[in-house]
């Protein structure tokens, strides 16, 4: 066989790493006269790190970010010092999603709670491979909303409860239907202590029950919420009115 043959029956067995390695990986055994172990053993690291990649691809394809490329690199963390940075890596580590415990990141609007929690996410599925799934939270209640309808209510949830770590962001940020407040509470009993829920809010959860019009629900959801969580408190300064600053600063200085 020469080396086309070669290259369309790896693919053809779905070794796609192997196959786009192969020609690069015999130019380097004869330029450094490997062993024929040491050959075999650079092709399968080569399709295992392809497999890794396209898995890693996969589940953040599946998590329906609104800001995939988020990361911890990406946020300066001296804009506002008196935030627990110690936490925030700490629940990078996916730890937390491990032990089924849950996470509320409360503040005021353009604090960084959406990047963080979309930053973490991606380091859970990077070092863990743990399936996450992202929903703002208006959308998340429109979607039970519309399951209901269409009468599959009961995957949709089965769907939301299975996953590993569900983001639910910008609670508080639209006004949301009289039905958020038990579509929340069964989602988080659904989910209490067999998986993680991390919810981003603009407001205090004292204010939770006004905002969501269901005092006792929202009372049941935090006792469950509150019970395993890892409560990090963002602001007071926002990144959206320090950008707009700046710029009306260079404005006026041109």
């Amino acid at each position: 066989m020469n080396l086309v043959e070669i290259t369309r029956a790896l693919t053809t067995l779905r070794l796609s790493g192997m196959a786009q390695a192969l020609e690069a990986r015999l130019l380097q055994a004869q330029a450094e006269k490997l062993a024929p172990l040491d050959f075999l053993s650079a092709l399968v690291n080569d399709e295992l790190t392809r497999r890794s990649d396209s898995f890693i691809q996969r589940r953040l394809k599946q998590g329906a970010f609104r800001d995939a490329g988020k990361t911890l690199d990406g946020f300066d963390f001296d804009f506002n010092k008196k935030m627990n940075r110690r936490l925030v890596f700490e629940l990078a580590t996916g730890g937390f999603v491990e032990r089924r415990e849950d996470a509320l990141f409360l503040g005021p609007p353009g604090t960084g709670k959406s990047h963080i929690a979309q930053a973490i996410c991606r380091a859970v599925i990077q070092s863990q491979g743990h399936r996450v799934l992202y929903r703002e939270a208006h959308h998340l209640i429109e979607e039970l909303a519309e399951s209901s309808l269409e009468g599959t209510r009961r995957q949709k949830l089965d769907a939301l409860t299975s996953a590993p770590l569900l983001v639910i962001d910008d609670l508080g940020m639209r006004k949301l239907p009289a039905t958020a407040a038990e579509d929340l509470l069964e989602l988080i009993m659904r989910r209490y202590e067999k998986a993680s829920t991390l919810i981003t809010s603009n407001r205090p959860v004292e204010d939770w029950g006004k905002l969501l019009g269901d005092n006792a629900a929202v009372a049941a959801m935090l006792d469950r919420l509150l019970h395993h969580a890892h409560v990090v408190q963002f602001g007071p300064r926002s990144w959206r009115t320090k950008g707009a600053m700046e710029l009306r600063s260079a404005e006026s200085a041109g």
